[in-house]
């Protein structure tokens, strides 16, 4: 009896491994989605992606906590870096779109975060849709594919984005 309560959670952490979406990979198309930003506006990364040299879409769990807030201002502090190398940032979380603008207020990041509480966004990019999104970013080219993935940043997430730029160009 007292392995049934160990094999009901066996079974559901094995169905949750099989259910569990695959990340977009390197080289992959790079979703096409609109999704409503912390201001209120609809916004298409298919276009961000067209009117960039390169799109960094990175995912966070939750606003306004410390290592999201850490991953947000890493890319704030580099803005002008990531500027120089063509890269437009997009912050996305299932947070509301009042959350998300309480988040982009209080660290003043010049970047939109859409607010995907329909988890839309963080299922075209192959998180698996749970109650949050993973810590996790992608670069995305011109042309629409993903060239560079990491997960699990926080404060290093500028560093590593440039570090595999300046990498890409030498």
């Amino acid at each position: 009896m007292k392995f049934r309560p160990l094999l009901a959670m066996s079974l559901l952490s094995l169905l949750g491994i099989v259910a569990r979406a695959e990340a977009l990979k390197v080289g992959a198309d790079a979703p096409v989605v609109t999704a409503t930003t912390d201001a209120g506006t609809k916004l298409n990364l298919a276009d961000v992606y067209k009117q960039n040299d390169y799109t960094l879409v990175w995912f966070y769990p939750r606003a306004l906590t410390g290592g999201c807030t850490k991953q947000g201002c890493s890319l704030r502090d580099a803005a002008a870096d990531l500027k120089k190398k063509g890269v437009a940032v997009i912050g996305v979380s299932t947070d509301s779109v009042e959350k998300q603008k309480e988040f982009k207020d209080k660290n003043n990041f010049a970047y939109p975060l859409l607010a995907d509480t329909d988890k839309k966004v963080i299922a075209a990019f192959g998180q698996s849709g749970g109650m949050m999104a993973s810590r996790e970013a992608y670069l995305i080219d011109r042309k629409g594919k993903v060239v560079y993935h990491d997960q699990g940043q926080t404060e290093k997430q500028a560093e590593m984005v440039l570090a595999f730029l300046n990498a890409k160009k030498s």
